[in-house]
């Protein structure tokens, strides 16, 4: 009786997947996005086999090169390959994206789901905190804990999370008010289930189409934040080859070698184009009557 309770459900699943699937194919920038993502994502994972990472940070004489067959994007006043760097720099800004993303999922869809679920005092006290660190714009926010903690990569991951925590709970608790008014959520609560047992296999599950679509999109946001916190000095610190503190090193040399701007910069819009692309197509796919 099991297995055929289980395969009609299974069966179920398998169709919606396919379905969403089918509209997001017939998005062209959704798939544009799926592409430029599938490239990003690929040379972050491939970048040590692309090109050794000593090349990244080894010094040589040859300072300022152009673009040629043997330093494709050319060398920087340093004489580090600027190709290198810029494949190794991927590294850091997905990390960092993806990282911090997800970081802020977990706290903000937490708190959340917390305030939305139960409501009045809880939410009240949750919300107020939350207006308050709004009341700060997320770069300033983020400057002064950085400043606060020091300009490093854990520290740049920490204070991107706090500066994005806010956006996502408030999104979570709207999207759990819309559930849990809902018919199964009171039928599982008068069958005895714990309030955690109701929002873990509940609420949340029913709520995952938005909170997905926002954590993708958010990625495209943190990558620029990263990027936006190393040119100011706040971010990943030399030699690392993130793509910001690219940005940042190019700066004195903009009229002079301009070509050491536009390859990370490059690489930043496509990155942040691609998850932005992707994340839109998916929301369409999910649910298509947000579609304009």
């Amino acid at each position: 009786m099991s297995e055929v309770k289980l395969k009609p459900a299974k069966s179920k699943k398998n169709n919606q997947m396919k379905e969403i699937w089918r509209r997001f194919r017939k998005s062209k920038t959704a798939m544009l996005g799926l592409i430029l993502l599938a490239f990003v994502i690929l040379i972050a994972i491939f970048a040590d086999l692309i090109v050794p990472y000593s090349e990244a940070v080894t010094q040589s004489s040859m300072r300022l090169q152009g673009p040629s067959a043997d330093h494709w994007f050319g060398t920087d006043n340093l004489g580090r390959d600027v190709f290198a760097r810029v494949v190794h720099g991927s590294r850091y800004s997905l990390w960092i994206g993806v990282s911090t993303s997800v970081l802020s999922l977990i706290i903000g869809g937490l708190l959340g789901a917390a305030a939305g679920y139960y409501g009045k005092a809880i939410d009240n006290v949750i919300m107020r905190l939350t207006d308050v660190v709004m009341t700060v714009p997320p770069i300033l926010l983020s400057l002064a804990v950085v400043a606060a903690l020091g300009a490093n990569l854990r520290n740049l991951l920490i204070a991107i999370t706090i500066s994005c925590v806010p956006s996502m709970v408030r999104m979570v608790r709207s999207v759990v008010l819309t559930v849990v008014d809902q018919d199964y959520i009171e039928a599982a609560k008068s069958y005895g289930s714990s309030d955690i047992r109701v929002i873990l296999k509940y609420v949340i599950p029913n709520a995952l189409g938005p909170i997905i679509v926002t954590t993708t999109m958010n990625v495209a946001a943190m990558i620029l934040s990263a990027a936006g916190l190393s040119f100011l000095g706040m971010g990943v610190q030399p030699p690392s080859p993130e793509w910001g503190a690219l940005l940042s090193d190019a700066r004195q040399f903009m009229f002079s070698a301009p070509y050491l701007l536009y390859f990370p910069g490059v690489f930043i819009v496509i990155a942040a184009l691609s998850f932005n692309l992707a994340g839109d197509g998916l929301r369409d796919a999910l649910d298509p009557k947000l579609k304009n």
